[in-house]
């Protein structure tokens, strides 16, 4: 299995005949090398943990464009389709979508989910989630989207038991480094470990290695991959 980290919170994994994009802030992200063909080439499906404008990023023109599944909260995807996505796969907390190489389960995450336009007019897009993947072919993958620690992760790793987390460290809009090490230690036996979600504007921190230093003995399990180079897992 492959997996392309783009920046932020934007992944790309190709497993069996599945093409996903996580979160495709792409145009916008500094953290991204701007090829955004080569960035969804072969794209089967999208998969969004909630509905601010850098995560939902270019899922409208993406999905258009080669027919992608999209993959999210029912608010959302009804929200999307109004925007001309013609393929949704609604879900909501708790529940598992299933296709043929994979499923993805939408989890609880404390954050927020809107759109918000020009003129400063919020849509509320449901509940954010995070995301379990479990594929026919490689390991299993938590994207915890944006939140905060929480206790009911326990219950995550219990059910789910993930083997990769991708775990947004920025603080501010989610945990920090301190937080986030803390989450990974106590709740999951996560094999590897991929800090996110920080960087990518002035707001958030700039830097994974407090994380990494947080993580004390687990350190060795964060992986700090080269950005927009696909990588075995």
């Amino acid at each position: 299995m492959k997996l392309t980290y783009f920046g932020h919170s934007a992944f790309r994994i190709e497993s069996g005949s599945s093409v996903i994009l996580i979160d495709p802030f792409l145009t916008g992200n500094p953290h991204f090398d701007g090829d955004l063909e080569a960035a969804a080439k072969g794209l089967t499906h999208i998969v969004l943990s909630h509905g601010h404008g850098d995560h939902v990023g270019d899922t409208v023109d993406l999905a258009k464009r080669h027919g992608a599944s999209v993959v999210a909260t029912f608010e959302l995807a009804q929200w999307l389709k109004g925007k001309g996505v013609e393929k949704i796969e609604p879900g909501n907390t708790g529940g598992t979508i299933k296709f043929g190489d994979f499923s993805v389960t939408l989890t609880q995450a404390f954050h927020s989910s809107a759109a918000i336009d020009d003129n400063g007019e919020t849509t509320y897009l449901g509940m954010p989630n995070g995301l379990v993947f479990h594929f026919s072919e490689g390991p299993s993958v938590y994207h915890m989207g944006d939140t905060d620690i929480f206790g009911d992760m326990a219950l995550i790793e219990e059910l789910h038991h993930p083997e990769i987390g991708l775990v947004p460290i920025g603080d501010r809009f989610t945990m920090g480094a301190a937080v986030a090490a803390l989450a990974c230690r106590r709740y999951f036996n996560f094999k590897t470990v991929i800090p996110i979600h920080w960087g990518t504007i002035p707001a958030l921190d700039s830097d994974p290695q407090p994380f990494v230093d947080a993580m004390e003995g687990d350190g060795n399990r964060v992986l700090l991959p080269k950005m927009n180079v696909p990588f075995e897992v």
